[in-house]
């Protein structure tokens, strides 16, 4: 009982190194746990992807082909640890062959997908930027049409990561994210997104897969990093300061579009079976003494362009894939145009909530539902687009919808979320 008393008295004399020295303990228990549970959740899944490597394949099979597009300086330099670490010994121990691309600067996977070799997968390990790349040169291509077939999968390891939530289950924990993304890419589930062509009056074409932003909220949202040292209050200092050099901070654009097209039907997986020969025999007799009557081309009307003059203070010309499997009537793009009469306070509280998701839109804010659009912006406009969080100069565009232009991997647990939110 003394001893004890003596440790009290010495802890109470002491209390400011106790104090301390509870801290540091706490930290690193917690930093301790943090890698036990990254070290379960990786086991977990190698376990998993063995059980695809202990698959038996034909003799005349051979081993499916993936090529890896990595950015490095993904996350601040970590990505290529991160995938090293948690992504490919779940590919290696699934029997997949991988070969890894590594791109040295920005801009590079533009230039290496539009030399690469038919592969029977394409992972893309990166954030957004990587991501836009990738598609952007793959539809630059030729052979655009045939390659496209390729299904792609995406392991979010940038900092931003916009396509994460419409294929996978989003957690707070980075190693959960990427073994459960590299997992659906073995799964080999997939669904169709729709692609946005952006061109401008000279540059080649840009792809986008969510959408192009413009206007004041965008504008701010990329100076908030700058008030890093208010905290939590550094979305609101942004915002209004902004106001104080400008108000309104109204964006004048003029849109014409054209109607969205009727969705055709998903074409069926399975090839329809042959009719039998003698079926075939009479077919061809009866259309030899009875010619079907063909009917004249039908002659296409020419496409009727809406024009709209809007008033705005952000524009977001956005696709549907944040639902991917959401069954739709058209295919069509969405275009949003925020109201121009906010007050401060409003303004303020909206860009708290764009803050978190860009796409959110006020109730009072216009919608317009197109299969392409054309923006005209005033003379002397300055500024730039964010094309899926990458930094475009601002001039006038066509925007054109690709429907269900690509494949992507999903996981089945997001595909069953999504659409038990749609009931």
């Amino acid at each position: 009982m003394a001893r004890v008393v003596k440790v009290f008295r010495t802890l109470r004399n002491n209390w400011k190194k106790s104090t301390f020295a509870v801290c540091v303990l706490s930290y690193g228990g917690y930093w301790l746990n943090g890698k036990h549970s990254d070290s379960l959740l990786r086991r977990e899944a190698c376990l998993l992807a063995r059980e695809f490597g202990r698959q038996q394949i034909a003799p005349h099979e051979r081993l499916r082909k993936a090529t890896v597009i990595l950015n490095p300086a993904a996350c601040g330099g970590k990505a290529n640890n991160l995938f090293e670490k948690n992504a490919a010994p779940i590919l290696h121990l699934a029997g997949v062959e991988v070969t890894i691309v590594k791109t040295d600067y920005e801009g590079q996977a533009k230039k290496l997908m539009e030399l690469a070799e038919q592969t029977d997968m394409l992972i893309v390990a990166g954030g957004d930027g990587t991501l836009q790349e990738v598609v952007t040169g793959l539809l630059r291509r030729p052979d655009q049409d045939t390659i496209c077939h390729t299904p792609i999968g995406f392991i979010p390891l940038g900092s931003r990561n916009s396509l994460s939530p419409s294929l996978h289950l989003l957690s707070d924990n980075k190693v959960k994210d990427i073994t459960s993304a590299t997992l659906s890419i073995l799964k080999g589930e997939t669904v169709p997104l729709d692609v946005l062509q952006i061109k401008g009056e000279t540059e080649q074409p840009v792809f986008a897969l969510m959408g192009l932003r413009w206007g004041a909220f965008r504008d701010v949202a990329t100076k908030i990093s700058k008030y890093w040292y208010l905290g939590p209050l550094k979305t609101n200092a942004a915002h209004l300061l902004s106001t104080l050099h400008e108000w309104p901070l109204v964006r004048e654009v003029s849109v014409s579009y054209l109607d969205p097209n009727l969705r055709p039907p998903d074409l069926s997986p399975q090839k329809p079976q042959r009719a039998s020969l003698l079926y075939r025999i009479f077919l061809r007799l009866k259309h030899r003494w009875s010619p079907p009557v063909v009917e004249p081309p039908k002659v296409e009307e020419p496409e009727e362009w809406k024009e709209e003059q809007l008033s705005t203070l952000e524009l977001f010309v956005q696709t549907h894939n944040k639902n991917p499997v959401q069954r739709r009537i058209n295919d069509s793009m969405m275009i949003y145009a925020e109201p121009d009469n906010l007050t401060v306070s409003e303004y303020i509280t909206v860009g708290n909530k764009k803050d978190q998701d860009p796409t959110v839109f006020t109730k009072e804010s216009t919608k317009l539902e197109a299969s392409a659009c054309r923006l005209q912006l005033p003379e002397g406009t300055a500024g730039f687009y964010n094309i899926d969080n990458e930094e475009y100069e601002a001039m006038p565009v066509e925007i054109s919808l690709l429907p269900r232009k690509l494949r992507f991997f999903i996981s089945a647990e997001r595909r069953e979320q999504l659409l038990a939110q749609m009931q």
